[in-house]
């Protein structure tokens, strides 16, 4: 269920805590919403109106909304907060360089991405030159199941990851999304062996993508990068080992300014 059907009382039937409440909220907006009224926010969320009314005008005032006319949107408090992410500014940071490069060299859009539960998140887009439209875009999350970035990630993460994602219900993205679990589950462990994971319209129609993780130590990925294309167009089995490599250059790099960081 999403967060704008999920209903304000838990399974449990205790109250919703002011904090899930308000998650909710912010959750309503979706990749395209710049602003939402009160009806609106009500509808999604299933929040009682005087409720939504209330928690609203408490968070215009510390800067999580901001009033636009009748309706709010969300405040640059957020904004600042969220560049105090330290995972995903870090990554990013020591990431652009490598990014830049990888899309000079293929012409191809590049994603940086994190994986946050059953989904990812983009960090991270350099579009490329004559770029197909993709549902992602920076700050978007899309079902790790239906992208490269997530396939790769997946496929170095703990079993109880792929099991959550497996749980979760592998909804249809593109028109070639991996729906059942048994081919998604062998796509895995192949990635897992090679480092590198296709996607040929899982995520968009048109679109054909190829991945790689970036890693830390000996732990589970960090970030996925990716460089995605018009099928026909880009022959992504010739790009693999180009985002590959960027994928180990980052993970060195990352290790580098970790070990100056603590003094090693």
């Amino acid at each position: 269920m999403s967060p704008i059907e999920r209903n304000t009382l838990p399974p449990s039937g205790e109250p919703t805590s002011v904090v899930r409440r308000m998650s909710d909220l912010f959750a309503a907006f979706g990749p395209t919403d710049t602003a939402l009224g009160v009806n609106e926010l009500t509808r999604r969320t299933g929040i009682p109106k005087a409720t939504v009314s209330r928690l609203v005008k408490e968070m215009e005032a510390v800067g999580f909304l901001e009033r636009r006319g009748a309706k709010v949107g969300l405040g640059l408090r957020l904004f600042e907060l969220g560049e105090r992410a330290s995972r995903r500014r870090s990554v990013r940071e020591v990431a652009l360089p490598f990014l830049a490069d990888l899309r000079e060299a293929t012409r191809q859009t590049v994603h940086l991405a994190i994986l946050d539960g059953t989904e990812v998140v983009y960090v991270e887009i350099l579009p490329g030159r004559d770029a197909p439209w993709l549902p992602s875009g920076v700050g978007g999350r899309l079902p790790a199941h239906a992208t490269g970035v997530g396939k790769a990630l997946l496929a170095g993460s703990p079993p109880q990851v792929i099991a959550e994602v497996l749980a979760a219900g592998l909804v249809r993205v593109g028109p070639r999304t991996i729906t059942t679990p048994g081919p998604l589950v062998r796509q895995l462990r192949r990635i897992a062996s090679s480092g590198i994971a296709y996607e040929h319209e899982e995520s968009a129609p048109g679109v054909a993508c190829v991945a790689s993780a970036i890693r830390s130590a000996d732990g589970p990925p960090v970030a996925a990068v990716s460089a995605s294309g018009w099928i026909g167009k880009v022959d992504i089995r010739r790009v693999g080992p180009a985002v590959h490599t960027t994928a180990l250059s980052i993970t060195r790099a990352l290790t580098d300014t970790r070990d100056r960081e603590n003094g090693g």
